[in-house]
């Protein structure tokens, strides 16, 4: 290898360590958010509230979407992923009801 390809081969080592950092930040992150979640799922079913406030989902992607602009991050991929969440967090407060 040459010097440039060793110097790349690092860098690209360093790149990934941070990446693998961050996702598993990201998984620890989604784990605590889904805890929360899951408190205010078990809170509505036993309150007869509907598993979903599209209200307060719009206030959220707006937020986030405000989020990602700020951080440099292409909004309407911050919206993708939130209405992921979104949706799963739907569905685990429709089984906390059944």
């Amino acid at each position: 290898m040459t010097d440039a390809a060793t110097r790349a081969a690092a860098l690209l080592g360093e790149h990934r360590e941070s990446i693998d950092r961050l996702d598993a930040i990201l998984v620890f992150t989604l784990a605590e958010r889904f805890k929360h979640t899951q408190a205010v799922g078990v809170l509505k079913a036993q309150h007869d509230l509907p598993p979903s406030d599209p209200a307060r989902e719009e206030k959220q992607i707006a937020r986030l979407q405000d989020l990602a602009t700020q951080a440099d991050l292409d909004p309407e991929f911050a919206k993708k992923f939130l209405n992921f969440v979104i949706q799963e967090v739907i569905q685990h407060h429709k089984k906390h009801q059944s």
